[in-house]
């Protein structure tokens, strides 16, 4: 949902004190920006009535989160490479080989966990640091250069592993991809249907839902003492009201099951992170601007080459996360692991809203995505459908969204 101004709503009036009079505001509907959290929404409800409810039972809601969690963490990484106008096609590969890497410190030499992982990620930094490189200072497309680093690292996993996996993983580990966050204040009664739930769980979706909503309170005050444009106040309060029962919905049916699982506070981590680093670091204006227009980066001073190899290098670093969360829920480290990853996440970040031409895209557009692609697979596998069946509605989804991003690029070029 946008505002936007009449002619009558450019004039301000000061008072005494320099404050600005906000005439009413036309509110419009922006179906480019919504378009995607309706697309979930009614996903979600689809699949509720089709499966009786199971697609929302705290059991099942918790399986999304663990199982497709890795490729969330690849969709981060992801759109913001796609947003520079570049691809990344090895990051299945990759969470192959680093998973290889992982079992390899962590089983077979036996070192402690923590070095073992601080290693793997710094083997993923010098993965995506070699792939940069072609790519930034060689000037050879990503397309050539990833696709060639499915099969390199591909072939890297098969030397390491053979056709056999290597594990059991460390506790520790395992607690990260599978394991959930222990109660620690007991249980409080929400009633009959509900039952009992973890209050502590309840909490922190409660300290969750009170800094989104002085976040975007910040962001209005802000806006407003520049005197722009802002929500009226009542769709400013939904806006708040939506995703905080939203947030607290989804807390209460995890913390009825067995709490908040770790995994999801990693991902609550990285996005938090990440959205900070797209949205008020220079670097992440940069990424923007790569990716928005080439040629008036460069003339702006923006070092183009060290952008997209920090990209590179993030994106290895990323899929090193992936491949150690992935092979600790499988337990195992397997030569086939992170097969069409790298399909799951380029769809997430399309289907999240990112351009094909690059300079468009948001970490949280990624992750509705992937989730998007979360659901799809989940209510379909509830509905007992055949894989093909599932291959099928998942194409069509992400050809959809490719194509109303290009039609409404076009409306958009119209209307100017």
């Amino acid at each position: 949902m946008t505002v936007a101004p009449t002619n009558a709503d450019m004039s301000v009036s000061k008072g005494p004190a320099g404050a600005q009079d906000n005439a009413p505001r036309r509110v419009s509907f922006d179906l480019k920006q919504s378009g995607i959290y309706i697309a979930l929404a009614l996903l979600v409800l689809g699949f509720t009535v089709a499966t009786g409810g199971d697609l929302l039972a705290p059991q099942n809601l918790s399986n999304i989160i663990v199982q497709y969690s890795y490729i969330l963490v690849l969709a981060i990484g992801m759109v913001l490479i796609i947003i520079a106008g570049h691809i990344d096609l090895s990051v299945g590969s990759v969470v192959a080989a680093t998973g290889a890497i992982a079992a390899v410190l962590m089983v077979n030499w036996d070192l402690p966990w923590p070095i073992a992982v601080i290693a793997t990620l710094a083997v993923g930094a010098a993965i995506g640091a070699w792939q940069g490189y072609w790519v930034a200072y060689f000037g050879i497309p990503a397309f050539i250069v990833t696709l060639a680093g499915m099969l390199l690292f591909r072939a890297v996993t098969y030397m390491i592993l053979g056709n056999k996996g290597i594990g059991p993983f460390p506790d520790e580990i395992r607690t990260l991809a599978n394991g959930f966050i222990p109660g620690f204040m007991g249980n409080i009664g929400l009633g009959d249907y509900l039952g009992g739930a973890d209050l502590f769980s309840i909490l922190v979706g409660i300290v969750v839902v009170v800094a989104l909503a002085f976040v975007q309170w910040r962001a209005r005050a802000g806006r407003i003492s520049y005197n722009q444009v802002v929500d009226p106040m009542w769709l400013f309060l939904l806006k708040v009201a939506g995703p905080a029962v939203l947030v607290m919905f989804l807390v209460v049916q995890l913390a009825r099951f067995r709490n908040l699982p770790w995994v999801l506070v990693l991902l609550a981590v990285l996005v938090v992170g990440y959205t900070f680093v797209t949205n008020r670091a220079v670097f992440g204006r940069q990424i923007y601007a790569v990716g928005g227009n080439l040629q008036a980066a460069t003339l702006s001073g923006v070092k183009v080459k060290s952008v997209v190899f920090w990209l590179f290098v993030n994106m290895g670093v990323l899929a090193a996360v992936a491949g150690i969360i992935f092979a600790g829920r499988l337990n195992l480290a397997g030569p086939t692991a992170g097969n069409s990853f790298e399909l799951d996440a380029i769809a997430a970040a399309f289907i999240g809203g990112a351009a094909v031409q690059g300079g468009v895209g948001k970490v949280v557009g990624a992750i509705t995505g992937g989730l998007i692609m979360g659901v799809i697979n989940n209510g379909m596998g509830l509905l007992g459908r055949a894989p093909e069946e599932v291959m099928l509605f998942k194409g069509f989804v992400l050809l959809l969204a490719v194509a109303f991003d290009v039609w409404s690029k076009r409306r958009t070029a119209r209307a100017k």
